[in-house]
């Protein structure tokens, strides 16, 4: 009887986890930031990664372009479509720790991979992700995450 008891409760622990992980959620927030040497300044919403990104990229100025907050589920991919369709950006959770969130991130243009990456997250922490070329400058794509 006390092994029944043992094998229930164990397999019952095993159930909540794996629900638990099957329905995890990350609350992500993507940032699609321009960067270029026409001009000079940082958007205001950009001021605290500023640091971040004049010690990464040689650039004078900054400009928010979106600003997205996503709700990530386990291999549920998310996309995002900028500058009329041309380049869409696709954003995976594949997995799930303690202290870490690992996305995948791909970026198509005209239906061309021309970025594919994957990232680990702490909760709190930004990555900066060096993407395709947009006029006179670059697109930067800030990745935080909160879960």
């Amino acid at each position: 009887m006390k092994r029944v008891i043992a094998l229930i409760a164990f397999f019952s622990l095993l159930f909540l986890f794996s629900t638990s992980v099957a329905f995890a959620q990350v609350q992500t927030r993507l940032r699609v930031i321009r960067a270029s040497n026409v001009g000079q300044g940082v958007d205001p919403p950009l001021k605290e990664l500023h640091n971040e990104l004049k010690t990464l990229f040689n650039f004078t100025s900054y400009r928010l372009l979106r600003d997205e907050n996503l709700s990530l589920s386990l291999n549920q991919p998310a996309s995002i479509s900028a500058r009329e369709g041309r380049i869409i950006m696709e954003i995976t959770l594949v997995g799930l720790h303690k202290n870490v969130a690992e996305l995948r991130i791909r970026v198509n243009r005209e239906g061309t991979n021309i970025l594919n990456t994957q990232v680990r997250l702490s909760p709190g922490r930004t990555v900066l992700i060096g993407g395709p070329k947009h006029g006179e400058g670059v697109i930067i794509y800030a990745v935080s995450a909160r879960f």
